[in-house]
């Protein structure tokens, strides 16, 4: 008997399942958005003495509605796990598990995060991956076990992103406030 062909349905992600699956990813990695809106209150507060600890989870949290940035944490997160259990062939594994120094792709990643606000996120990114700041101290620490040679790189991108939104949203603020008529924020 044969069997009339199936139409194969097409792949389609679910959405909110990848946001849910990103928050819970960096929470069972030991990471608060707290955390992360603390950096970015590092960053920016020398330039808006008034910024707010709820402006810096704002933004945070609109950063991690970005698909991009939702794909490079699983990623780098997966990357990470697998390190962590030997399971990435050699040197692979040996480059990930150390934290090797001439390995990039960590920073390369993490870039693309950094990438969806604009340039001025590679400098913010710079700067609080050389001084590794707050959570970025710990997860940079290597004598507890956990690997986290993406995270650290992942969370101070998506600090510096949320610092780029913040000052692309100043601009705009102070150019409105000169009466200038805004150029349209909608990507930010």
């Amino acid at each position: 008997m044969e069997h009339p062909e199936q139409e194969k349905i097409p792949y389609s992600l679910n959405s909110r399942k990848v946001a849910e699956a990103t928050r819970e990813w960096l929470h069972k990695r030991g990471v608060k958005i707290l955390e992360i809106a603390e950096l970015v209150m590092f960053l920016q507060k020398k330039y808006y003495p008034d910024l707010t600890m709820e402006e810096c989870i704002e933004n945070v949290e609109m950063v991690l509605k970005k698909r991009e940035v939702q794909n490079a944490v699983l990623t780098g997160i997966q990357l990470d796990l697998l390190a962590e259990q030997g399971q990435l062939l050699a040197p692979l594994q040996e480059m990930i598990e150390n934290d090797e120094g001439l390995y990039g792709v960590d920073e390369i990643l993490a870039f693309s995060i950094v990438n969806v606000y604009g340039s001025i996120g590679f400098t913010n990114y710079g700067y609080v991956d050389k001084l590794k700041p707050g959570v970025l101290e710990r997860l940079n620490d290597k004598s507890h076990g956990p690997v986290h040679t993406f995270l650290d790189d992942i969370v101070g991108a998506i600090a510096s992103a949320a610092s780029s939104r913040i000052a692309h949203r100043k601009q705009s603020e102070r150019e409105k406030e000169l009466g200038e008529k805004p150029v349209s924020d909608d990507a930010i």
